[in-house]
């Protein structure tokens, strides 16, 4: 604030009024007051001095305590950080009417993503990445039982029957780029709502191109250069190295038949002991996100 060359005490109300006005402490009404000289404390209701405590209040920003402790707080901490991102389609047929869900109360609960990608590649966020969002529900992939808590969750806009647009999945590889690189997420951690909860959701469906992602550097895929499997090759344990739960072993045949057949088929063939022996002899794809 630039001085004024006149004691304060000397600064006529008007003159006040001006200068708190230029610093932002008082408001229009209050620094324009007519009342030349009255003192400051007759300018400035209490009830402006209220608003002004609950203003400062409401920026103490500080983590929550508890009573039970003395705090004696450590630098040596950082923020959690999810492990795996979660991909769905929306089953609706607008981005206005998904933003709405997403935000609002429906006949399920209340229901929200991080992200939501439109079928043009608009990209809209809903939930801070270090907030909890409600999107994966019951289930497990790999060590984690608790997907809503340990993931980002991405709305795509489609009705799970049309093809997923080229701009939509070159919006979700930025959006998988950006997310992995900010919050060092291993490229591979990408998974589908069908892949944690085996017969409970199909999404993002049989349509969804995985090997488009894979190409893009996200996902798993299976190994080109795999041998055959050998005559022992177990692929109910194959399907658990992936990271599927197989307690109900249909369900879990028919996610993963979705993501790497892109049909809805619910049994094994010759070709499925090859593919899953070709994601699994190399190394095991959940050990990067355990």
């Amino acid at each position: 604030m630039r001085a004024t060359g006149l004691p304060w005490h000397r600064v006529s109300g008007r003159a006040h009024g001006a200068l708190l006005r230029r610093a932002g402490a008082l408001p229009l009404a209050i620094a324009t007051s007519n009342r030349c000289n009255a003192p400051m404390h007759a300018l400035i209701r209490p009830a402006f001095i209220v608003a002004c405590a609950l203003a400062l209040a409401a920026c103490q920003h500080g983590p929550a305590r508890n009573p039970m402790a003395t705090w004696v707080p450590s630098e040596n901490f950082d923020s959690r950080r999810a492990q795996v991102i979660v991909l769905h389609y929306t089953e609706q047929d607008s981005v206005a009417r998904s933003l709405h869900t997403l935000r609002t109360g429906n006949r399920g609960g209340p229901v929200s993503a991080h992200y939501l990608v439109g079928d043009d590649g608009a990209i809209y966020q809903l939930v801070a990445d270090e907030h909890r969002a409600w999107h994966a529900g019951a289930g497990r992939w790999g060590t984690i039982h608790e997907l809503n808590s340990a993931s980002i969750g991405i709305e795509i806009d489609n009705d799970g029957v049309e093809p997923f647009t080229d701009a939509q999945i070159d919006a979700v590889i930025r959006l998988l780029d950006d997310l992995t690189t900010r919050h060092r997420l291993s490229k591979t951690a990408v998974i589908g709502h069908s892949d944690l909860a085996p017969g409970r959701k199909i999404d993002p469906g049989p349509l969804f191109p995985w090997k488009r992602l894979f190409d893009a550097g996200f996902g798993v895929w299976p190994d080109a250069d795999a041998p055959p499997p050998p005559p022992d090759f177990d692929p109910v344990n194959a399907l658990r190295l992936i990271g599927y739960v197989t307690d109900n072993l249909e369900a879990t045949i028919h996610s993963y038949r979705m993501r790497f057949r892109g049909d809805n088929e619910k049994t094994l063939d010759e070709d499925d002991l090859r593919i899953l022996h070709a994601l699994t002899w190399r190394r095991s794809p959940v050990s990067a996100i355990e």
